[in-house]
C-alpha cells in the first residue's frame, strides 16, 4: 500500500489552504517551496529559458506548464511528486520527449524533465547497463558499443530509452533478443506517494511485470538496468523500389523475413525517396518502398542474406556495408529524428502481412506527407514470440508484424490534410489488423483503444494501478484506470490531436486557463 503523505506534501497542502482562505491566487511563489526541496532548476513562465524548456519533440504541441523541473537527482523526483500532490496539479514526465501526443508536457502542471540525466554505466563482465531516464538510444548504444554489446532499442537514435521500453520497445534486434522490455532487469521507481522502490524479478515483482509494457502508469522510473548481448559490427542493407511495386516487394519480404535466421532484423517501409546518393535524384521525393535493416551474424555471410530482396523487383538504389551497430540506429535521425516537426501517428498489430494489407499500403503511398514521414512494418516474431503473453504486460506475443504510420511534416498549414491521410490509411489498414496496436506509436485520440492494446493483461494492470496509483495521479499517458473507482478516473477524456483539439473545444480550453490553481483538468495523455 502507499505510504501516508510526508512533511513536504503537508507543507504544500497548508500553502494551498492558506491561499484559498485569504483569497490569494498563488503565482510563482508556490514554486519557491519546491526550489527549496530540489537541486535541479525550476523554470517558470517569466524565466528566459521557459519557452525552450516547455517544448517537446512534436511541434504540433503547444502547451504551457506552470513550471518545468530539470531533475538533478532522485531526491528531486520524490520531492516534486509530493509537492505536486499537495497542490493537486498534474505532472508530466519527459525523457526523450518523442511522444507524438506530447505526453511530456501538460498545461498548468509540473513537468519533470530528465534531459540532464543521460548517463549510461556499462558492466561488461556482467553484461549489464544501468541507464538514467533522460538517456536516448544514441546515448545507450554509444556507451554499450565500446564493449561490443547492445540490446534491443529504437529505430531512431534520439528516441528516449525509458519511454520506448515502458511501452514494449520494438527494434532491429527484436527477432534475435526480444523487445526492449524483455531485456529489462530492474528499475528504480518513485511511486505516486513520493516513496522510492526497486522493481525486479526479486522484489516488487508485480510492479516489475507492469512496467514491461504498461507505459508510465505506475510511477516515475529513475533508473533502468538492461541485459546486454554481443553485438558489434553488423552488415547494413537498404534497398529502394518503386512504391507501385510494393505489393510484389512486400510479398517477397514476407516470405524472406520468415525464412531468415533471427540474426536478420529488417523492416518493410513506404517513404518518399530521401536525398541520399545511392538513390537516383529523379526518385527524390517520390513514393518508394524500402527494405532496411541489418544482419548481425558473420559479416562475410551478410551479402548473401540480402540477395533474395535484391531479386524481388527492379531496384532503384541500394546500400550495403559493414558498420558499427550504432551507425544504423542514427541513420534515419536526419529524416525522422528532427524536433519541431508536426506529427501524428497510428499503429496496429498484424497477424500476417497479408496481400490486402500490402495493397492498402500501396494505395496510400502517394499521400505520404513528405520525406520525414514513414510507414513501417516491423517484424516481431522470433524471440518476441518466445515470451508468454502473460509474462510481461506486453500481451501481443502471437502476431508477426507491427505496422506504424508516423506522419511528420514541417508546415502547420498542412496539419488537417496530413492528419486526415494518416487516419484514412489507418482506418483502411485496421480492417486487416488486430484490435490493439503498438502503444508507443499511438496518438492522444487512441485512449479508447487502451484495453484492446493491453489485451488479456488489462484487468491485471488495472488492479496494479489501483494498488500503486489508486488516485490515478500518473494519468498523463495512455491511461490505465485503477480497478477501484477513483476521482481521477472520470477526468481522463479521449483527446484529439493538438491541432484539431484547439479548433474543436475552444471554450473548454478557455475554461481550463481560467480555472483556479487547485483545479485538476486531466489530459488524456501519457509519458
Amino acid at each position: 500500500m502507499l505510504a501516508p503523505a510526508g512533511p513536504c506534501m503537508e507543507l504544500a497542502r497548508t500553502l494551498v489552504f492558506e491561499a484559498k482562505k485569504s483569497g490569494v491566487v498563488m503565482g510563482s511563489d508556490r514554486f519557491d517551496v519546491l526550489r527549496e526541496q530540489v537541486r535541479g532548476q525550476v523554470i517558470e513562465e517569466d524565466d528566459a529559458e521557459y519557452d525552450a524548456a516547455r517544448l517537446v519533440f512534436n511541434g504540433m504541441i503547444n502547451r504551457h506548464p506552470a513550471a518545468v523541473l530539470r531533475v538533478s537527482q532522485v531526491a528531486d523526483v520524490m520531492a516534486a511528486v509530493r509537492f505536486a500532490r499537495g497542490l493537486d496539479i498534474e505532472v508530466a514526465l519527459r525523457g526523450g520527449g518523442h511522444s507524438a501526443p506530447g505526453f511530456g508536457t501538460v498545461d498548468g502542471g509540473l513537468v519533470l524533465d530528465f534531459s540532464a540525466r543521460r548517463g549510461v554505466r556499462v558492466d561488461p563482465a556482467a553484461r549489464l547497463a544501468r541507464v538514467e531516464p533522460g538517456a536516448t538510444w544514441a546515448d545507450y548504444n554509444h556507451a554499450t558499443h565500446a564493449f561490443g554489446l547492445a540490446s534491443t532499442g529504437g529505430i531512431v537514435g534520439s528516441t528516449g530509452v525509458a519511454g520506448l521500453t515502458l511501452g514494449g520497445g520494438i527494434g532491429y534486434l527484436s527477432r534475435k533478443y526480444g523487445l526492449a522490455c524483455d531485456n529489462l532487469v530492474s528499475a528504480d521507481v518513485v511511486l505516486a506517494d513520493g516513496t522510492f522502490v526497486t522493481a525486479s524479478e526479486a522484489e516488487n515483482v508485480d510492479l516489475f511485470w507492469a512496467l514491461r509494457g504498461g507505459s508510465g502508469n505506475f510511477g516515475v522510473v529513475t533508473s533502468m538496468e538492461f541485459r546486454l548481448h554481443p553485438v558489434d559490427m553488423v552488415h547494413i542493407g537498404i534497398i529502394f523500389f518503386d512504391a507501385t511495386l510494393g505489393a510484389q516487394v512486400g510479398a517477397a519480404y514476407r516470405e524472406w523475413i520468415a525464412a531468415e535466421p533471427e540474426e536478420m532484423g529488417a523492416f518493410l517501409g513506404f517513404h518518399r525517396g530521401p536525398p541520399v546518393p545511392f538513390l537516383p535524384e529523379e526518385w527524390h521525393g517520390k513514393p518508394v518502398a524500402v527494405i532496411a535493416g541489418m544482419w548481425t551474424g558473420d559479416l562475410d555471410a551478410g551479402p548473401a542474406h540480402w540477395q533474395a530482396m535484391l531479386d524481388a523487383g527492379p531496384v532503384l538504389g541500394s546500400f550495403f556495408a559493414p558498420m558499427p551497430y550504432p551507425a544504423l540506429n542514427i541513420m534515419f535521425d536526419g529524416l525522422s529524428g528532427i524536433p519541431g516537426l508536426q506529427g501524428y501517428w497510428k499503429a496496429d498489430f498484424l497477424r500476417t502481412l497479408s496481400d490486402d494489407a500490402l495493397r492498402t499500403a500501396v494505395h496510400y503511398a502517394p499521400g505520404i506527407p513528405g520525406v520525414h514521414s514513414a510507414n513501417h512494418f516491423y517484424p516481431i516474431d522470433g524471440a518476441v514470440q518466445r515470451v508468454a503473453p502473460e509474462a510481461t504486460a506486453f500481451a501481443y506475443r502471437d502476431v508477426n508484424f507491427s505496422p506504424v504510420i508516423a506522419g511528420q511534416w514541417p508546415e502547420p498549414s498542412e496539419n488537417e490534410k496530413n492528419i486526415a491521410w494518416v487516419r484514412d490509411y489507418w482506418g483502411a489498414l485496421h480492417e486487416f489488423s488486430e484490435p490493439g496496436g503498438y502503444l508507443n506509436f499511438q496518438d492522444a485520440d487512441d485512449q479508447s483503444r487502451i484495453e484492446d492494446t493491453l489485451g488479456s493483461n488489462y484487468a491485471r494492470l488495472a488492479e496494479l494501478k489501483a494498488k500503486y496509483d489508486p488516485d490515478n495521479f500518473f494519468h498523463v499517458n495512455q491511461n490505465i484506470k485503477p480497478a477501484v473507482a477513483g476521482a481521477a478516473q472520470a477526468a481522463v477524456p479521449v483527446q484529439q490531436p493538438a491541432v484539431l483539439q484547439a479548433e474543436a473545444v475552444p471554450e473548454e480550453a478557455r475554461q481550463r486557463e481560467a480555472a483556479p490553481p487547485d483545479a485538476n483538468p486531466a489530459e488524456g495523455a501519457a509519458t
